[in-house]
């Protein structure tokens, strides 16, 4: 999975469409993601001994990686991109880096 935790991506396709965030957790064998404020489910929680309170909670849900993108704008315009990878070589040692296709630059 291309995508890491703390990454800006914006939502491509479903409700949250045009939405942006940060990630927050990846799950690469399911691979989905959290992003905050993207895909929130309310659930309602009926009091315990454990949850003496209960009441109404929102929870971000997990959401595909095919329905989010890299976010290389800024916070006002969101741009989308691939990222891609590239081998650099630095003493003698190879190593990859990410890089977005649309720019160039290394992520």
């Amino acid at each position: 999975m291309k995508l890491k935790k703390g990454d800006r991506v914006i939502v491509i396709s479903g409700k949250d469409k045009g939405k942006s965030g940060l990630i927050k957790e990846v799950f690469a064998k399911t691979n989905k993601v959290i992003v905050e404020d993207v895909n929130v489910r309310t659930f309602h929680v009926k009091p315990s001994q454990k949850d003496q309170e209960g009441g109404i909670f929102k929870k971000e849900a997990p959401i595909d990686v095919s329905n989010v993108m890299y976010d290389i704008g800024t916070k006002k315009e969101a741009k989308g991109t691939r990222i891609g990878y590239k081998y650099v070589t630095s003493r003698g040692k190879k190593t990859k880096k990410r890089i977005a296709k649309k720019t160039g630059d290394e992520i």
